[in-house]
């Protein structure tokens, strides 16, 4: 019988795999344009960073929010 230890931890695994899963299905598949902002993401860009999904500009800005909350 499964006690809570049990099931904690198969749901830990679970998790773990649907992260891994979702990682490997967006690994080198690459946005032609921005999620933040829909403008194009130039090919150079998407070829050197398999997967990406924003721009430089929309990158530079997050990158910049997450400095300031820290």
């Amino acid at each position: 019988m499964a006690d809570d230890a049990d099931v904690a931890q198969s749901q830990i695994e679970l998790n773990i795999d649907c992260a891994l899963a979702k990682i490997k299905h967006y690994e080198g598949t690459s946005s032609e344009f921005c999620e933040e902002c829909d403008e194009p993401i130039p090919e150079a860009r998407r070829n050197l960073l398999p997967g990406i999904t924003i721009c430089v500009d929309c990158a530079e800005l997050a990158e910049r929010l997450n400095r300031v909350q820290i």
